[in-house]
């Protein structure tokens, strides 16, 4: 499906610099689009190509001044970065449908309930007691395990596993090979040298709007619930372990590893590899830069935090660039 630059300056509210009616199809990166494409440009490094880019529309902030004429149509709006995530999910409604119906090799419980208008793929298992939501997608081969609880319009990929008794909100991502509420780590040594299990009797509740990447995992509590807030999105290859809380709107990149017994604040800001102890917490809008390593509770909200044992962003740089000239005293 092809649109017009003007339907797309309407739909983000942007304002129009040239040609309303070119057409494009799809969206690209501003360094490799062709004509019939809409590209945008907002990281000052990639200035060079928005002068030679041949994509046919550009999304950019209305403060960016051009120091040469470009072909393109230009769209200005507020804020960039929205506006082409706007457009993403714009094309990605266009060339996705939802599914509907139930495979006839899905392993669904009798006494289990599956609401009107979703979808359950072949190989998918449904266990008895569960709860499914309207309009969720079940892709094949996914798992729901006893009286596991799915919001409306929650999608679970081909692999997802949600453990019995746990929770997951409405309009949730939880993408292939996820496993939600497998066991926390709880083992007491014994005075054999050997360690005995201790049950994990909990459960995972992920509420609203939350996005859980490939091959994270979120281990069910001991006691009590492991819980991760609402628009919470955790990336790809994330351990989250037993009786940790994870504030709303907390964002978290890939390969970080979180404890046991950690809370995080709300808007908070992990790259990736960073590592948390356990039985600390986190304040709310904290910033960790990637491969940080935080051994105590962070008490002040709004704080950038760098290195291992992590320390304030500004400190950790001016003791990197010290330490890069030891060589040379």
């Amino acid at each position: 499906m092809e649109i017009t630059a003007k339907q797309i300056a309407d739909h983000l509210n942007g304002e129009l610099e040239g040609d309303s009616s070119v057409k494009v199809s799809s969206v690209a990166r501003i360094e490799s689009a062709k004509p019939g494409t809409l590209a945008f440009y907002g990281n000052p490094k990639y200035e060079k190509y928005f002068y030679s880019t041949k994509a046919s529309v550009i999304l950019i902030n209305k403060s960016f001044k051009p120091t040469s004429h470009v072909t393109a149509t230009l769209i200005r709006v507020d804020d960039v970065y929205q506006a082409i995530a706007s457009m993403l999910e714009f094309f990605s409604s266009l060339k996705s449908s939802r599914r509907k119906g139930r495979s006839l090799r899905a392993s669904i419980s009798w006494r289990s309930k599956v609401g009107k208008g979703s979808y359950v793929g072949a190989g998918a298992v449904i266990e008895k007691g569960a709860k499914i939501g309207k309009g969720c997608q079940i892709y094949p081969l996914a798992f729901v395990g006893k009286n596991s609880i799915i919001g409306d319009n929650t999608t679970l990929y081909s692999g997802a596993k949600i453990y019995s008794d746990c929770v997951i909100g409405q309009n949730c991502i939880i993408h292939s090979n996820a496993v939600i509420g497998a066991d926390g780590f709880g083992f007491a040594p014994l005075p054999d040298g050997s360690y005995k299990k201790i049950q994990q009797t909990g459960n995972v509740i992920i509420e609203d709007n939350c996005e859980i990447g490939a091959n994270t995992t979120i281990d069910r509590a001991s006691i009590g619930s492991t819980i991760i807030r609402q628009g919470v999105k955790l990336d790809n290859l994330i351990q989250v372990a037993h009786n940790t809380e994870i504030g709303e709107n907390t964002v978290i990149a890939a390969q970080a590893g979180i404890s046991g017994s950690v809370k995080i604040g709300k808007g908070c800001m992990l790259g990736g590899q960073v590592g948390l102890s356990g039985h600390i917490s986190i304040a709310d809008n904290t910033s960790i830069g990637a491969q940080a390593g935080i051994m105590s509770s962070i008490k002040e909200e709004g704080r950038s935090l760098l290195g291992s044992p992590a320390m304030d962003a500004k400190e950790y740089l001016r003791a990197y660039s010290i330490f890069r000239k030891l060589h040379k005293r």
